[in-house]
Order: C-alpha cells, then structure tokens, then sequence
C-alpha cells in the first residue's frame, strides 16, 4: 500500500517523556510475555481473530435479510443486539479499542482496498469535522432506532449494517487506510472515547523513539502496513486511535514499543489538548443513555401520553424527539452550567473548562452503557440459544424464560456498575483539576463538577431503580 501521508516531525522530545512518563505505569510490558508477544508479532494476529469474525457478520446478514421477520425469533437481532452490543464496552474496559482491529468493516475495508483501492489522502474536511460528524450520526442513528424501529426490526437492522458496509466500501476505494473507521464511523467514535478509560496501553518508549528517524511504526515496512488509524506510536499519548493491531509492533525495528496494563481513567487525568467535539461526545453518550432508559421503562407509555396531551400530536416523530432533544440537553447543559460556574474560580472560558472536564464524563458515560446492556445481556441472554437452535432447524424452546439471572440480581449488578462510574467520574474531575489548577483555584473548579457528576449519577441511578421491558 503506497505511504501516502508523512508523520508529524516537529516534536519536542521533553514532551513526550513526559506525558508518557505521566500515562505509563510501571506495568510489565506484555509484548514480554512468552504468549502473547509472539502471537502479536506472528502473521497470523490479527488475521485469526478477523476472517471468523467477519463469517460470524456474514451469518448475521443473512439472517437479518432473509430470516424471520420478528426479533423474538431472528438469530442475526439476537447475535447483534443481546450478544455483542452488551460486551462490546466490555471489551473497550478491558482492551481498549480492540475490536476495532478484528471489526468486520475494517476487514471489507482492507479487501477492498487491496483490490481496487486509490489510496487518496484524507479530505481535508474530515480531518477538520471529522467527530463532529460522528457525534451527528450517532445522535441520527439513536433517533432513528426509535422512530423506525431498526433494533426492533431485523430488516432494519440489516439495511443498517448494510448502509455502513456501503460506506466502508466506498471509502476503502478511495481513500487511504481506515479513512472510514478514523473519521466516519461511529462506533469508532464511541470506542474511542471509551478507549481513553480502558486499561490497555499500547505506546512507544520515549527514550527509544526520541532517536529514532525512521518511522517505520506510521509508514510501515514488508511485515505489515503502517498505522490504520494514521498514529504515530512516537509522539501517540492516547488511546482513543489505536486499535492494539500490532502492525506498529512488527514494524519498529527497535523494540520499542510497550503493551501495558494501567488503572481505569488514568488517560483521561492529563489530557493535553482537550477537544471540544470529543467533550460534546461524551455529554452526548450520556444523554443517549438516558434516552435508552427511558424509552425502556414501564413508566414510557404514560410519558409518551402525556407529552402528546402537551404538544397537542400523537405523532410519534414529534413526540419521541421532543424527549430525545431533552435528553440530549441535560447533560450537555449541566456539563455547560458546571463550566460556567468554574470559570469564576479559575479564569478558563466557559468552552475551555467544557472541553477539559467533559472527559471527566466518560467513566459514568461507559458504566450507565454498561449497565443498561447488561439487562439485555442477562434479562434475555438465552434468546441466542433459542434462536440459534432454530438457526440449524431444532426446537427454539419458546415457551422457556430467555433469562439468565432474576431481574433483582441484574438491578443490583446495575447499581454496582453505576456506583462505580459515578466514582470514577468523581475522581477524574479531582485529578483534571488537580493537574490543571493551583490550590488557590482547585476547589473552586472542582466543586461544580463533583455536584455535576452526583446530580448525573442520581438521574442515571434512578433509572435503573424503575422496571424496564424486554427487547427479546
């Protein structure tokens, strides 16, 4: 694949040590380890793991295309909704953006651009808009799940899927690496922001990189291509654009690079250059939460009648957007009046102290994701063995409880995961403003966001107290 883009060069070599030295702890080095190390520099990862997934997708498709048209019944709604949408933040806690390397749109990608790729450069565009552009689809597809029904739907489900496959395909035609993936995709966006709280780290070690000038890591070599994602392990201090596939590691001809284990939030203690759009995402992953809460509880129907005796419609597209708009504006507008009240204490704008403490948010962002797919998970886990059995022709045991655990242990398992995001939320708004503020400000700033974070995990709590319906 030809290198079309050039990695960035004017780097100070202080900054690296010492943001790295910030974000690496003192975590054994996996790539150390007799297993994992080889497996990672060895042809077949992460092949291995991607042609069974990407046959796992093409199961699903079919399924959602040509199976039954109920969700009850539908394999490829089971394998999608009640499997792999609930472990998938899993899977960003404890791997970070892993699934990103194995994910069936980037193998398409790959193919397609192996074959009939032009390898263009990044529109400008996207480089400039490109999370403001996956912070609106994903506000778009949330919306139109519940107006059109798509989770709910197995067709619609699969023109879903099949509408982002026609996206990867076109990008991967045209454009260079995982084009698609950095900058359109919003399960990306998503995986990014909760790849920032995960406990794997994958980086450069400073000392190592700083004399280094070849750049084999971005550009890559004969043992794989460079960086997908377009980082540069050398001046690379997060890990929201990097997707643990290991071409960095075969690539660096000095051993440079360093797999390791860290806490929880530690990423998101020293943002260095805090986004705006990256903060809006955040603010909006937990108003998209609420959304799916509410949507999911008993007490729905009644706010739904009520919202159409106010407006006057019983037009769903007017009535669920109204509630969707609101909450979208909660958390977005508490984050807002938090910023606003810090700015008094410690002279940051209003914008600035947005986007610094709205990482602050991800930690409750991934528990409430968490805990609101956990009730899918566990509540109707075996809809995938019924379904399944009916895949290959047995019985599908329709007359059998779909769930795994009694809805008591599931609510606590919830509030367990809600107590925790609600503390680490709590403790990333101490360490931001602790690395940001002297004494004489850092109680001032972070006051606000420690009532922020009580108020947004009392609404997020509360959710999970009231009784929810099934999807399966």
């Amino acid at each position: 694949m030809p290198n079309l883009i050039q990695p960035p060069v004017k780097v100070k070599v202080s900054d690296i040590q010492v943001s790295q030295t910030r974000l690496q702890s003192n975590s054994a080095n996996l790539l150390n380890n007799k297993y994992i190390g080889p497996f990672m520099r060895s042809k077949w990862y992460p092949g291995i793991i991607q042609w069974p997934t990407l046959l796992v997708f093409m199961v699903i498709m079919f399924e959602l295309i040509l199976g039954p048209s109920a969700a009850h019944d539908n394999f490829g709604t089971a394998l999608t909704w009640v499997l792999w949408w609930p472990i998938i933040p899993i899977m960003f806690l404890f791997l970070g953006r892993f699934w990103c390397a194995i994910c069936p749109f980037a193998t398409i990608n790959d193919l397609v651009q192996k074959f009939a790729g032009n390898n263009r450069p990044v529109p400008k565009f996207l480089k400039k808009y490109g999370i403001w552009i996956i912070d609106a689809l994903f506000i778009f597809i949330t919306w139109s799940d519940h107006v059109w029904g798509v989770v709910e739907n197995p067709v619609g489900s699969g023109i879903l899927l099949l509408t982002l496959t026609t996206g990867v395909v076109a990008s991967g035609a045209f454009f260079e690496r995982r084009t698609f993936c950095r900058y359109v995709c919003f399960l990306g966006g998503l995986s990014g922001n909760y790849a920032r709280n995960g406990m794997l780290e994958l980086r450069g070690t400073p000392e190592i990189c700083a004399t280094c000038t070849v750049a084999a890591c971005f550009k890559g070599t004969e043992k794989a291509d460079g960086c997908p994602l377009f980082e540069f392990p050398k001046t690379m201090t997060s890990s929201a654009n990097c997707n643990i596939c290991a071409s960095c590691v075969k690539n660096c001809p000095n051993d440079s690079i360093q797999l390791t284990v860290r806490p929880p939030s530690k990423e998101l203690w020293f943002i260095r250059k805090p986004k705006l759009e990256e903060a809006f995402l955040s603010a909006v992953i937990m108003g998209i939460v609420f959304v799916q809460n509410v949507t999911m509880l008993e007490a729905w129907p009644p706010i739904l009648t009520w919202l159409e005796n106010a407006v006057g419609t019983t037009s769903y597209y007017v009535t669920f957007s109204i509630a969707f708009l609101i909450s979208m504006l909660i958390p977005i507008s508490l984050l807002g009046l938090a910023s606003l009240v810090a700015q008094k204490f410690n002279g940051d704008s209003l914008l600035q102290n947005f986007s610094r403490f709205g990482y602050a948010l991800i930690v409750l962002d991934m528990a409430g994701h968490m805990a609101h797919n956990l009730f899918h998970l566990l509540a109707e886990g075996k809809a995938i063995l019924f379904t399944g059995l009916a895949f290959f022709g047995q019985d599908a045991g329709h007359d059998l409880s779909a769930a795994l655990m009694s809805p008591e242990t599931i609510q606590l398992l919830q509030f367990g995961l809600i107590g925790l995001g609600f503390a680490g939320s709590l403790y990333t708004a101490y360490r931001i403003a602790k690395a940001n503020y002297p004494r004489e400000k850092f109680w001032g700033t972070f006051a606000p966001y420690a009532v922020l974070m009580v108020v947004l995990g009392a609404i997020t709590l509360w959710m999970f107290v009231l009784p929810m319906a099934m999807r399966m």
